[in-house]
């Protein structure tokens, strides 16, 4: 598995770190470190993250708000989380451009394909926020459009686990682990590795997904070397 450009998606609760809430600034200086390694090794690098950490939409609108204003909450605050990612970055000597699905200038410029390629073949990261920009879609979502647009080679989709098991292995300590998976094989065992939009789009349009815990510092380096410490997703 030699990737050329990859499309990066974080969670947005991995952010939190050790916190309650918000960005753990440790975390984000972790993550930024990784990206910088791989950046070195000469891969082209698009980001999408998550909200979770500040807002979800759809928890929202179970709390009284309405959905789609509770969406547009919910990409806000990946837009915050992709300032503080792109702040971490900038810090420590990676260039990055920050691109909104939704205009938002100064904040970041507005995303178009062509834009975000070109960046990225010019050496920089990009990280392209505020979803798809539309209500009703996840940021799960948001990374697989992203990713099938700027033609990356793979999905690495960075979790809290490493990689897609029988069931969830927090609550059951008899989960098995695959190494790899095709997507019928999600849909048929009804496995939640991203919600079912997401997924179908990466299966039509031929995006594998590799799963993998991106809390573990040194782990992106080691999916873009090659060692197998995740599951992958695949036709």
């Amino acid at each position: 598995m030699k990737f050329k450009r990859i499309l990066l998606k974080l969670s947005g609760e991995s952010l939190m770190g050790e916190k309650k809430y918000g960005i753990d600034e440790v975390r984000l200086a972790q993550y930024a470190e990784q990206i910088k390694e791989a950046h070195e090794m000469g891969v082209q690098i698009g980001i999408v993250i998550g909200g979770g950490n500040i807002f979800r939409g759809l928890s929202g609108a179970g709390k009284g708000f309405d959905r789609v204003k509770g969406d547009q909450m919910g990409m806000c605050a990946t837009v915050i989380n992709s300032l503080g990612l792109s702040s971490a970055l900038e810090a420590i000597g990676v260039k990055c451009k920050v691109l909104t699905a939704i205009r938002m200038e100064p904040i970041g410029e507005f995303y178009n394909k062509w834009k975000a390629i070109e960046y990225m073949q010019q050496g920089c990261v990009v990280i392209m926020s505020a979803g798809t920009g539309n209500p009703y879609f996840t940021t799960d979502t948001g990374s697989s459009l992203r990713g099938i647009e700027i033609e990356a080679d793979v999905m690495l989709k960075g979790t809290r686990v490493d990689g897609i098991y029988t069931a969830d292995p927090e609550k059951d300590p008899t989960a098995v682990k695959f190494n790899d998976i095709t997507y019928d094989e999600i849909y048929n065992k009804g496995l939640k590795v991203m919600d079912l939009t997401a997924t179908t789009m990466c299966k039509e349009n031929n995006l594998p997904i590799y799963v993998f815990n991106m809390d573990i510092y040194g782990n992106l380096k080691k999916v873009l070397s090659g060692e197998n410490i995740g599951t992958l997703v695949h036709n």
